[in-house]
């Protein structure tokens, strides 16, 4: 056999599964109406998007339904792609969960894959072509769905894990020119990769002269992070304010002087309160007794 009747056999070959693919694509969008519908009685019978009301999930079941049929028209999944991160951004606020998208999309596989079996099963020859037509594709759309929402779900929680983390290290103004962070729990080196982004932001926007970082709720950090607080003390100085570091425990004390932190050098204080004293004395300000208003 010769390239030309290779090549000849190959068109034919494709041009044979074009025409196969766009029977199935005429077939699902002129039952439509009744697939969508037993794929909707499916979800529920399945108790998957639980969070979403009945009208909710027919509305989203017919745009996934349509993007569905069109990736298979256009074997492309660039607008199926854009569809399915739409439809993650609009049903992972209403806590959707991923087993969830997962399963209505191979329920809905599996309502197409049924409905062309009983149109072409008395024809075993032509619904081996179909299937080996349906299936490939058909994967393909479940594993774009998926991943979609997967990744837009991960796009969601690094969002609030960073929303938490900039609540749970606020710089807070407590005087003019004198800033607190106070900082809890476990510090990794991301969350102190922050923090430092925040108070050197907190510094430049209060014109801060002195900052008070109490580490009284953090109960050990490793070599990394203790040299990250000792940088995040210089950055400091640079811009001009001074750092007081309260709430130093023995164990983060002998952390600093293991990787060669002269704490001579740095400005400690026992506990907040005398943190926020010795901020008070570098600014100059004095505590003046207020009078007893009863005595005579």
């Amino acid at each position: 056999m010769g390239i030309s009747e290779l090549e000849g056999g190959s068109r034919a070959a494709t041009d044979s599964t074009g025409a196969l693919v766009r029977q199935i694509v005429a077939h699902l969008a002129q039952n439509r109406t009744q697939l969508r519908e037993e794929w909707v009685r499916r979800i529920a019978e399945a108790r998957l998007l639980t969070a979403m009301t009945k009208d909710e999930i027919f509305a989203e079941a017919t745009s996934v339904y349509d993007s569905y049929v069109e990736a298979l028209e256009t074997r492309t999944l660039e607008t199926l792609q854009a569809n399915a991160q739409n439809l993650s951004e609009r049903i992972i606020p209403r806590g959707v969960e991923t087993h969830e998208v997962v399963g209505i999309v191979l329920l809905l596989r599996d309502v197409l894959a049924r409905s062309l079996f009983a149109k072409y099963h008395q024809d075993p020859a032509i619904l081996a072509r179909v299937f080996d037509a349906y299936e490939p594709a058909a994967n393909a759309i479940a594993i774009t769905v998926a991943v979609g929402f997967v990744q837009e779900r991960e796009r969601v929680i690094r969002e609030q894990q960073e929303a938490i983390r900039e609540l749970s290290t606020p710089v807070l103004p407590v005087r003019e020119r004198l800033l607190i962070l106070p900082i809890i729990g476990l510090i990794d080196p991301h969350r102190a990769r922050q923090l430092t982004e925040q108070l050197l932001r907190g510094i430049r926007a209060n014109r801060a002269r002195v900052v008070v970082i109490d580490i009284t709720g953090v109960a050990a950090m490793d070599a990394s992070v203790a040299n990250h607080l000792v940088l995040t003390v210089e950055s400091a100085r640079l811009l001009g304010a001074r750092v007081i570091v309260t709430g130093l425990s023995p164990e983060i004390a002998q952390t600093l002087v293991n990787i060669g932190v002269d704490l001579g050098k740095m400005n400690t204080v026992g506990d907040l309160q005398g943190g926020i004293e010795e901020a008070e004395r570098v600014l100059g300000y004095k505590v003046v007794p207020v009078p007893d208003s009863k005595t005579p």
